[in-house]
């Protein structure tokens, strides 16, 4: 099994700049595909940003393009997502997850198709 841990959440103002990471550990090898959800006070969790492990193949949702960046470093087995421009409706939980069978570009956009997660780490964009 893989274990995910997020860190880098934090207080920022907006507009300013925050990049958080996941460390994967485990059966790494079995890891074909990662993804950042959120999750805001009252709302179910949305998908963020979702990458590819091997080609590096990146997904956005529409409300992060141009702001935020996904990236992995493989040797490291670690996921990041620089956060830039940030607006307090970007403020939530932040989840990393994986997927050990991507079936489909399609499936990375939605938290059904993901086999593991991380506890999440707290962003916070004040106004």
């Amino acid at each position: 099994q893989v274990q995910l841990k997020e860190s880098g959440g934090g207080l920022v103002q907006a507009g300013g700049s925050l990049r958080v990471s996941c460390a994967a550990s485990g059966r790494t090898s079995s890891i074909t595909a990662m993804g950042w959800f959120r999750q805001a006070p009252g709302k179910e969790r949305e998908f963020v940003a979702a990458i590819t492990w091997i080609g590096g193949s990146r997904y956005y949702a529409d409300s992060v393009k141009g702001r935020f960046a996904i990236s992995r470093d493989n040797a490291k087995n670690t996921l990041y997502l620089q956060m830039n421009s940030l607006q307090s409706e970007d403020t939530g939980v932040y989840y990393c997850a994986e997927m050990e069978s991507v079936t489909a570009a399609q499936a990375m956009l939605s938290p059904d198709y993901y086999d593991n997660w991380g506890q999440g780490t707290q962003v916070t964009v004040s106004s």
